[in-house]
């Protein structure tokens, strides 16, 4: 079975509903996942906007998770630090957690889910960016999936 990324909110390719995008109510949509390889500690999640005018920009970066979790509720909380040890960095927002959707009129962007199944924990604290966590996953990654979206206004 492979390892799989989906949304109860959206399909993929499709475009993300507005309650989710920073023009709505910028609640991080809920996110499911399944057959991370056995050998995976935890997991990491980058969403990333490729279409963005400044470059690649970056929405939401979460590391940490255990691997027996298997999703991510809608609207997650804007902390750092969850319950169960998963951690949320800063998006470029400037802020911790979700950053919904919030293109420049014109055509629709690209929203991509990059979800980590990792061989080791992350030694970052919350409000790491995601390029730290790039360099930290760097060598312990054992599977990758990923679940695209577009929106535009």
């Amino acid at each position: 079975m492979a390892f799989t990324l989906q949304s109860s909110a959206f399909e993929p390719g499709a475009e993300i509903p507005r309650i989710y995008a920073g023009l709505g109510e910028d609640r991080s949509p809920p996110l499911r996942w399944s057959a991370a390889p056995p050998e995976t500690k935890t997991l990491a999640l980058i969403m990333r906007d490729p279409d963005a005018p400044t470059g690649d920009f970056t929405h939401w970066v979460v590391f940490n998770m255990p691997a027996a979790r298997t999703e991510l509720p809608e609207d997650t909380p804007h902390r750092g630090d969850l319950s169960d040890g998963t951690v949320q960095g800063s998006n470029d927002f400037g802020r911790e957690g979700y950053g919904g959707p919030k293109p420049p009129p014109g055509k629709p962007h690209r929203y991509r889910f990059d979800l980590y199944a990792l061989d080791a924990a992350i030694m970052l604290k919350a409000g790491a960016g995601r390029e730290a966590l790039e360099r930290a996953m760097h060598g312990h990654v054992l599977a990758r999936t990923e679940l695209t979206g577009g929106f535009g206004v």
